[in-house]
């Protein structure tokens, strides 16, 4: 048994949160929250796929690199997404017989919009263990 729950955030080293967070915001309808932390920091956080994105502010350049977010949506949302991309101008590339979509943030962070379920995808024995460990609280 693991001692991990589901994800808490994760964290997005970005030039402009602002600017990140209404991207986001208008592609996906995603939640943005702005706060002062309690030493006076102003933090700004979305919510994507059920899970929480802290945009940092830092003067960083970011490589392009293979590491990626990937989000589970049906056929219709991607194309949906893709449209939107599209519309707002922004480049993104089709994969895998265009069940995947593939875009980056302004900070070329990498990430996918899926249309195939993994756990179908998955062989049977993965499947299994994957099971029984939610069963047993471990996934």
């Amino acid at each position: 048994m693991t001692n991990l729950d589901a994800l808490s955030h994760i964290a997005l080293v970005v030039r402009d949160p602002s600017r990140t967070a209404v991207f986001f915001e208008e592609l996906f309808a995603a939640k943005i929250v702005r706060r002062r932390d309690d030493d006076g920091h102003d933090e700004m956080y979305i919510r994507l796929g059920g899970v929480w994105f802290v945009l940092v502010a830092a003067d960083v350049e970011r490589p392009l690199v293979g590491d990626h977010v990937a989000f589970r949506a049906s056929t219709e949302q991607l194309q949906s997404f893709a449209g939107k991309l599209r519309r707002m101008g922004h480049a993104y590339q089709m994969a895998r017989s265009d069940t995947a979509l593939y875009f980056t943030d302004f900070d070329n962070h990498v990430f996918e919009i899926d249309s195939v379920d993994l756990n179908l995808e998955l062989p049977v024995k993965v499947r299994q263990i994957v099971q029984e460990a939610a069963t047993h609280g471990d996934a």
